[in-house]
């Protein structure tokens, strides 16, 4: 193997044969030799040539040779990029050019020049589908009418410094790429992902019978992994990887031609593949927007290409090959974890990969940073970790829903003992699926519906959100709440496509999705009469299908359970009902809704659960009742509650009278004791004949 600096010096020696033998060329085409001069001869020149010509059979051979057969140079071709790369390594060529031009203004090479001083010249040189012209190998300055026989050409500056042995991308393209780099410290790929590369590897060996590459389509919402995976084949076919990405590629047709042929050039000169990002453009049908510059740009060029899209992209004139690209396996992210870990890896592989679907790369990030953290920081190293988790998936969230600080916590939440168990199935389900899917071989079983989907049903205020929060703490998981404002769009496509990218960011695993109001997202299919309801009935199944293969923790809530498409409520694995709370609920509610550090005075917790409130309107009146006294003097009595629980009425536009809310207070001897029913100060109600009391008009009941 001939080494770099053997081979640099052979190619400048070259170099100066070659440019030896063209000033030959040129003295003895020149009108009238200098006197001074030697006779230029015929045996001279031939000598001259021999040199030259001996010098391009070394191995490997000199960089403008390398170049000529790259590109498919006829020798008359040759001749002429070297006549214009004389220009820039000698400066007695200018001279020389002008002289023989028989002009002193012309101090510069043209394909005129080369037609009268080269042997076996060929007009189809000029021709811009001829290599010297469509890989822009030279610079032609036209201006206005002037023939294109007589105008100046000078070698590309990258093709010039390539024939000096300097071979580096090309600068024009260089602030456009960002270079992927293959990094042997990742380790292997999982053997799912790492198929994914021998089929690459494979389709592309293959090329096709016209022979020409496929462009390799990685399809899916893991962008790190199918990056991962592009890196890996391009190793393989001892490639450098470069990313581009679409939003980049000019819209006008002149400068897109000139950034694909300038492509072609680098990847013939280097070994080069490139990585168009298009992932998070729309996917186009029509063919029309943003699909014609990267259509056009893979059409128009040559080479290995990587196109990201998360579906199959459309109308591309040349071979495709898609392959879905999938984030490892549960087993194999538990084992990527294990590697990473080391000796501390203990239980936390299962339990990560349970719970967060990541990529191999973002495993490594994670396990990385908290290892090397100081050691008093690493003595929690399951929070730690878990807690890294999630900042790593939050980010993507946080762009397309509202994130809820989960504060409740099972003491806090009020409801029936039926109610109660079906949140905490909810929360072991979500605790324990990794078990169940993977130990137990469920998944094997199942091609959809791995996720859990719950619907909370109840009126407002009665401890659906609360019940979420609930969950997510429990499960030290991101709660993030479903903005429909930010998703539903008037756009034809616009909704689905925020729907996908919201399920597609939630897919990691660490966040629960909360639809609030889901009746206004997931109402009921209606008959087809104009292209609105037809369009409104396709974002409904589009619902139906990605409610099914989501895999995480998504919670709908309504007041309204009759409006929903009952699609929806044959997918649902939970169905939680909230029922309006009873005495005995409320009481409870009102026992608990005042901090410890809140001075109160004679509250009538009876009385006040006989009020025909729901927990969050209790909420209202417990807060209302506090600035209240943080008004007067900063203790919550039963007047400032009553007074309070009076403007909730109000606002709930329920009749009441004043006499309901008035207080008196017990007699000095007994304080601690309520007043009891019928006696003065309670809410007027009477007794029926049941024994219990009864007037919802006065917003009471028992």
């Amino acid at each position: 193997m001939t080494h770099p600096s053997e081979w640099q010096r052979g190619n400048e020696e070259y170099l100066a044969a070659a440019l030896n033998w063209l000033r030959l060329i040129l003295l003895r085409n020149v009108n009238g030799e200098e006197s001074t001069a030697e006779p230029v001869n015929d045996r001279r020149v031939t000598e001259a040539r021999t040199a030259m010509l001996d010098f391009e059979k070394t191995e490997p051979p000199p960089a403008l040779v390398i170049a000529a057969r790259q590109f498919g140079l006829s020798r008359f071709e040759s001749d002429v990029l070297l006549l214009a790369t004389a220009m820039e390594l000698d400066t007695r060529i200018a001279h020389l050019c002008a002289r023989v031009q028989d002009d002193p203004n012309k101090p510069f090479a043209t394909f005129a020049l080369a037609f009268s001083i080269f042997a076996e010249p060929s007009w189809d040189a000029l021709s811009p589908g001829r290599p010297l012209r469509h890989f822009r190998l030279l610079e032609i300055n036209q201006p206005g009418a002037q023939p294109l026989s007589v105008s100046a050409i000078r070698t590309d500056e990258r093709m010039v410094n390539y024939f000096k042995g300097l071979n580096y991308l090309d600068d024009r393209l260089s602030p456009l790429l960002i270079p992927i780099d293959f990094n042997e410290s990742e380790g292997s790929l999982p053997a799912s992902q790492q198929d994914v590369v021998s089929a690459i590897v494979r389709d592309l060996a293959q090329g096709t019978p016209a022979g020409h590459l496929p462009v390799i389509n990685l399809l899916g919402s893991d962008r790190e992994s199918k990056r991962l995976i592009a890196s890996r084949a391009a190793a393989a076919l001892n490639l450098h990887l470069y990313l581009l990405p679409a939003e980049l590629l000019p819209g006008q047709a002149a400068e897109l031609e000139t950034l694909a042929r300038l492509w072609q050039r680098e990847s013939i000169l280097l070994p080069l593949a490139l990585y168009v990002d298009a992932h998070d453009l729309d996917r186009v049908t029509t063919g029309e927007t943003s699909a014609p510059p990267i259509n056009r740009f893979l059409t128009r060029s040559h080479g290995v290409f990587f196109l990201d899209t998360q579906d199959l992209w459309p109308n591309l004139s040349r071979p495709v090959v898609q392959i879905d690209v999938n984030k490892p396996t549960a087993n194999e992210q538990q084992a990527a974890w294990m590697s990473a870990l080391g000796q501390v890896a203990a239980n936390n592989p299962q339990r990560l990969a349970g719970q967060f679907n990541l990529d191999l790369t973002t495993i490594n990030e994670i396990s990385l940073a908290v290892l090397t953290e100081p050691a008093s920081d690493r003595d929690d190293l399951p929070g730690r970790l878990w807690s890294s988790c999630l900042a790593r998936t939050r980010p993507q969230l946080d762009n397309l829903a509202q994130r809820l600080e989960p504060k409740a916590s099972w003491d806090d939440i009020v409801l029936p003992k039926t109610e109660k168990k079906l949140l905490r199935q909810i929360a072991d389900q979500v605790d324990h699926r990794s078990r169940v899917y993977g130990d137990w071989g469920f998944a094997r079983k199942m091609n959809r519906g791995l996720g859990i989907s719950a619907l909370f049903a109840g009126d407002s205020g009665t401890g659906k959100t609360m019940a979420a929060e609930v969950i997510a703490r429990e499960l030290g998981l991101n709660l993030y709440r479903i903005d429909l404002s930010a998703v539903v769009s008037k756009y034809i496509g616009e909704t689905e496509k925020n729907l996908r990218r919201l399920f597609n960011a939630a897919d990691d695993g660490g966040a629960i999705l909360f639809f609030d109001e889901a009746d206004a997202l997931f109402g009921k299919r209606s008959e087809v009469k104009d292209s609105h309801d037809r369009y409104a009935n396709i974002e409904i199944n589009y619902l139906l299908q990605r409610m099914e293969t989501y895999r995480g923790l998504a919670i709908l809530a309504t007041n309204m359970k009759n409006a929903l498409d009952q699609a929806f409520m044959r997918r649902l694995r939970f169905i939680v009902d909230f029922p309006f709370p009873g005495i005995a609920e409320r009481k409870a509610i009102w026992e608990d809704v005042f901090p410890p550090e809140v001075t109160k005075v004679n509250l009538d917790l009876d009385r006040l659960a006989r009020l025909n409130l729901t927990g969050g309107n209790i909420h209202n009146v417990a807060i209302n009742a506090a600035f209240l006294a943080a008004r007067a003097d900063g203790v919550i009595s039963m007047p400032l509650v009553l007074d309070a629980a009076r403007s909730e009425f109000r606002k709930l536009g329920r009749p009441i009278s004043e006499s309901d809310f008035r207080w008196q207070e017990p007699a000095a001897a007994d304080l601690s004791t309520p007043t009891p029913v019928g006696s003065a100060g309670d809410l007027g109600t009477t007794k029926d004949t049941r024994g219990d009391v009864d007037d919802l008009s006065l917003g009471v009941i028992a």
